[in-house]
């Protein structure tokens, strides 16, 4: 199969050069396939101008000779040396405990992090021969007491599922998955007993201890994705983001949902991302044979008329709403299907930020679409052609037209005209990063996100602005394209 997917790609290598020399050295950089490295050699040493802007000829040109984080080296933060100065002053101050502690939960989280560096010999072997090294490694850490994962600091680890070990798919990096025993400490119900008699009063002492022994523990299962080599620090700008709207949209009374999972960079070049909870990628859908979203729906929550179904659309319809217009603002790009999740409730989430702002995969605007908006997610919302045919009697049908769709783009006319009157204080977060050296930064971003605002518009005109967008969106052949791309270079079904 995969000798196939190579032969295919070479034999579109001349039309991807043509398009945009960065799709070129994509193919390259995604197919083990000598001979297609070798043209695409070629390519670069006959037609160096044409990839003066794209750094990762450099690898195909060179081998895998560079640094893996030239970035860092190439642009020494000046701050380092005052930072490293106070973070020495700090620890110099701890305790005696506090030090043990803090020795304790570092070495953990190296000894779980490390086991991503420790893949990487392995990126080119199967996926049994990595994950038993993933669990070879896990079974040598010692979880101490009190310990914690950094995207989750109210609870300790109390074990790990070293059989969990799952290693995920890259091409260059070894990041990998792994589960954990999190024991967390909450309120017991207490209907009428302690907690309801103190009411509003403030508690004496002995009232306090009463309400302690309230506390009880439980324990849940996180999974989280552990990444060596790999800036975190974009992905924690962009859900920073999506809450900053989460908050807008909740304070004006707008019903819609996402939801900014925890991504924490742990150091330079390495991070913790938390795991979705109850929820399965586009992807995985399509590996395990569904049809289509609308499908799916149907087999998850029973026919178009289930009180399940109506449930899971709404949800749908009200995360598919704000995620669009965030999408939007912040140009998430690279959004193909391994990127969306959908939750047991319904629910779309984005995931995976690498690409937003002013940067695409490979350089190349493949994706000009203002966001996502295929016809699966139009069925869902819509229904089917034949639902609609057999409810009126007749044959057409339009599922632009219907109830639940015009309720989407209204949320998203909604969401849009809402974060209008926020975005100085949006742009004030964006700004604070621009001198971090992400590479979604360029010099015209600050100028780029607040032009999308449309700003110099009436309400009414930016009203007709957004719904514009989502006719641009839907059924985009560039959408479509990208999809069609992913399928190729990563097998990642549509």
């Amino acid at each position: 199969m995969s000798l196939i997917l190579s032969q295919e790609a070479t034999s579109l290598l001349r039309l991807a050069w043509v398009e945009h020399p960065g799709l070129a050295i994509q193919l390259g950089a995604r197919f083990p396939s000598v001979k297609l490295k070798n043209d695409i050699r070629w390519l670069l040493l006959n037609f160096p101008e044409k990839v003066i802007d794209e750094p990762s000829s450099l690898e195909i040109m060179l081998g895998a000779t560079l640094p893996a984080d030239i970035s860092f080296q190439l642009k020494p933060d000046p701050l380092k040396p005052t930072l490293d100065k106070f973070m020495d002053s700090l620890i110099a101050s701890f305790t005696h405990e506090e030090r043990d502690f803090y020795e304790k939960e570092f070495s953990f989280f190296n000894d779980i992090t490390g086991i991503s560096g420790k893949l990487r010999p392995y990126i080119k072997r199967s996926k049994p021969e990595k994950k038993e090294k993933i669990e070879e490694e896990l079974r040598k850490i010692k979880v101490e007491v009190g310990v914690y994962l950094p995207s989750n600091p109210d609870g300790v680890v109390v074990g790990i599922d070293r059989k969990s070990g799952k290693p995920l798919q890259s091409h260059a990096k070894a990041p990998y998955m792994a589960t954990f025993r999190i024991q967390k400490t909450r309120t017991r119900f207490d209907p009428g007993g302690v907690i309801s008699s103190f009411g509003q009063q403030t508690l004496t002492q002995d009232q306090q201890a009463r309400l302690d022994l309230e506390q009880e523990t439980y324990e849940v299962w996180q999974s989280a994705i552990f990444k060596v080599g790999d800036d975190c620090r974009q992905d924690m700008l962009a859900l920073q983001m999506i809450a900053a709207f989460r908050s807008i949209f909740s304070s004006v009374g707008l019903d819609v949902w996402v939801f900014p999972y925890r991504v924490t960079s742990t150091a330079p070049g390495c991070g913790v991302i938390d795991v979705l909870p109850n929820s399965i990628s586009r992807d995985m859908l399509g590996r395990e044979a569904v049809n289509g979203l609308y499908d799916y729906f149907v087999s998850k929550y029973g026919g178009e008329d289930s009180i399940k179904f109506q449930e899971a659309r709404t949800n749908f319809v009200k995360s598919m709403a704000a995620y669009s217009v965030i999408s939007y603002l912040l140009q998430f790009k690279d959004r193909h299907n391994g990127n969306i999740m959908v939750d047991d409730a319904g629910h779309i989430i984005h995931i995976d930020f690498g690409f937003c702002f002013d940067i695409a995969p490979g350089g190349v605007r493949f994706e000009r679409a203002p966001f996502k908006l295929t016809s699966e997610m139009v069925a869902v919302m819509s229904g089917t052609q034949h639902t609609h045919a057999h409810a009126s009697g007749g044959n057409s049908y339009n599922p632009t037209s219907t109830q639940p769709y015009r309720w989407f783009e209204s949320l998203v006319v909604k969401a849009f005209l809402a974060s209008r009157p926020y975005s100085a204080k949006l742009s004030h977060i964006v700004s604070l990063m621009l001198d971090s050296g992400l590479p979604c930064f360029k010099p015209d971003t600050l100028k780029n996100f607040r032009d999308r605002f449309v700003l110099e518009k009436s309400e009414r005109d930016a009203a007709e602005y957004m719904r514009e967008l989502i006719r641009k969106s839907y059924m985009s052949v560039s959408t479509k394209g990208y999809d069609q791309f992913q399928l190729l270079t990563n097998g990642i079904p549509y």
